[in-house]
This record gives C-alpha cells, structure tokens and sequence, in this order.
C-alpha cells in the first residue's frame, strides 16, 4: 500500500506534462502539416528563414516548392520550412 502511494505523485506528474506539453505539441505538428499539405500554386507564404514569397510551382513527387521572391526569382524550398500562409488561393472549380 505504500509503494502506491509513492508512485500516484510521479503518475499525476506525468499525466500533467502530457496535457501541459505533449499533447498541444502533437496539435500544432498536425495543423502544420494539413497547412503544408495544402498548399497550391498562387499561395503567398513565409518561410521559416523570414523570406516571403509566391508559390509558383508544387512539386508533388519531391518534398520541394517553387517559390518566386522577386520577379523571376524563383528558389526551391522544402515544403516543411513553409512557417505561415498569407494569402491562399481560392481551388480552381
């Protein structure tokens, strides 16, 4: 009866850091993906550099993007480097 009572605080602190920490982490890794995910040609984006851009071509074979910083800039990016959409385009119906 008493190794249990030791062990009951040690589980309460476990189960706190998972709600507290964990489970918010797992949350927004999915979020970021589904956003990564769908992500289309038109979609003006940030990457995780600071660098803000246009999405002129997606890749869906490789883990890459197109993305135009300038007129007629265009740089590959890794798709999970995307941090923010700004302005996403309406599908094409």
């Amino acid at each position: 009866m008493q190794g249990i009572g030791q062990i009951i605080p040690l589980l309460l602190i476990f189960a706190i850091m998972y709600f507290l920490l964990i489970r918010p982490q797992q949350k927004k890794l999915k979020e970021h993906q589904a956003m990564v995910a769908a992500l289309r040609r038109g979609d003006r984006v940030i990457t995780q550099g600071g660098v803000v851009g246009k999405v002129t071509k997606v890749k869906d074979d490789d883990n890459e993007i197109e993305v135009e910083i300038a007129s007629g800039v265009n740089v590959r990016v890794v798709r999970s480097t995307i941090a923010t959409v700004l302005n996403k385009t309406e599908p094409a119906k």
